[in-house]
C-alpha cells in the first residue's frame, strides 16, 4: 500500500487533480492538507464515484485536511480531529486507525514570521502537538504521520541555507520542536532512502521558482520504528507540480509492505 502527504491548496480547484492522480495509484491512503472547504462542501459523490471515500476536518477558505481511503476499505476508528487539550479554532488535525495503523495528517502552522505573534503560536502548536503524539505512541506500535509541516529539517532540505537561515520555515526553534517530535519514536522515512540532491515538495508560485527548483522539502511523512522494515521507498512526485494551475506542493509518497486493512 501507498500513504500519501498531499496539500492540495483547495481541494474544490484540485479535486480532479487529486482524482486523475489517484487513478494510477492503487491501494493509497492519501493525506490532504490546505483543503480550504468545510466537510459538507467537499465533492464525496464525485470522489465515491472514483471508489474513494473521505473523512476530512475542514474549514471554510483556510486549512482543513482529510484522509482519502478505498472504498472497500473498512470504515476507520478512533477519529480525532483536535490535539487533546489545546484549544485551538483553526482546522488541522485528523487522526484515525485503519486496521492496527495509525495515521496522523497535519497541516502544521506556517508561523509568518519568526518573532511574530503567529511564530509563537506555531512554537506553542507544535510543544502540544508532541505532547499528544508522545501519548500515541503509548497506545499505538504503528504510527504514521504525514503532512504540511512547515519546516524544513536540514538545509539538505532547502535550495539556498544561507538565504534562509533563521527565516520561518528553517528557524533554529523549528527546527528543534521537529527534533523533539521524532524524539517521540518518529523516523523521517523520506531519509531512510538515498534521494537525488536537491529535491523538495513546496516551491513559491513567484520567480519562476518551481523551474529553477528554488524550493524546500516541507511535506513529510513520519514512521514509527516498528514500520522501518516494512517501509519499502519514499519519493516525492513531482510531475503534479508541472499540471496546468497546479498546487505549489507535491504529493509526498511512502511505498509500505503493509496490507490494506480488512484484507
Amino acid at each position: 500500500m501507498n500513504i500519501v502527504s498531499w496539500n492540495v491548496n483547495s481541494l474544490k480547484v484540485r479535486q480532479s487533480q487529486v482524482l486523475e492522480w489517484l487513478a494510477d495509484q492503487p491501494a493509497t491512503l492519501l493525506g490532504l492538507q490546505e483543503l480550504k472547504q468545510l466537510d459538507e462542501a467537499i465533492d464525496r459523490e464525485t470522489i465515491e464515484a472514483a471508489g474513494y471515500r473521505v473523512i476530512a476536518n475542514g474549514q471554510k477558505t483556510y486549512n482543513g485536511v482529510a484522509w482519502v481511503y478505498p472504498a472497500h476499505w473498512p470504515e476507520p476508528t478512533d477519529v480525532v480531529t483536535d490535539i487533546p487539550g489545546f484549544e485551538d479554532p483553526q482546522r488541522r488535525v485528523i487522526a484515525a486507525t485503519f486496521g492496527d495503523l495509525r495515521v496522523i495528517n497535519l497541516y502544521v502552522v506556517n508561523g509568518e514570521a519568526v518573532g511574530s505573534e503567529k511564530y509563537a503560536y506555531k512554537l506553542s502548536w507544535l510543544e502540544a502537538l508532541t505532547r499528544w503524539l508522545a501519548e500515541e505512541a503509548g497506545r499505538y506500535a504503528k504510527r504514521v504521520v504525514v503532512g504540511d509541516f512547515n519546516i524544513a529539517p536540514t538545509d539538505a532540505d532547502v535550495h539556498d541555507p544561507e538565504a534562509w537561515r533563521d527565516r520561518i520555515l528553517c528557524s533554529t526553534p523549528e527546527r528543534d520542536a521537529l527534533d523533539r517530535i521524532l524524539e517521540t519514536g518518529l523516523i523521517d522515512a523520506f531519509r531512510l532512502f538515498d534521494q537525488p540532491e536537491n529535491a523538495f515538495s513546496w516551491w513559491d508560485y513567484r520567480q519562476a521558482n518551481f523551474r529553477r527548483n528554488r524550493g524546500l522539502r516541507i511535506d513529510l511523512i513520519l514512521i514509527s520504528e516498528a514500520l522501518r522494515d516494512q517501509a519499502r521507498a519514499c519519493r516525492i512526485d513531482v510531475e503534479p507540480r508541472r499540471w496546468e494551475r497546479p498546487s505549489d506542493h507535491a504529493p509526498v509518497v511512502l511505498e509500505l509492505d503493509h496490507g490494506a486493512p480488512g484484507s
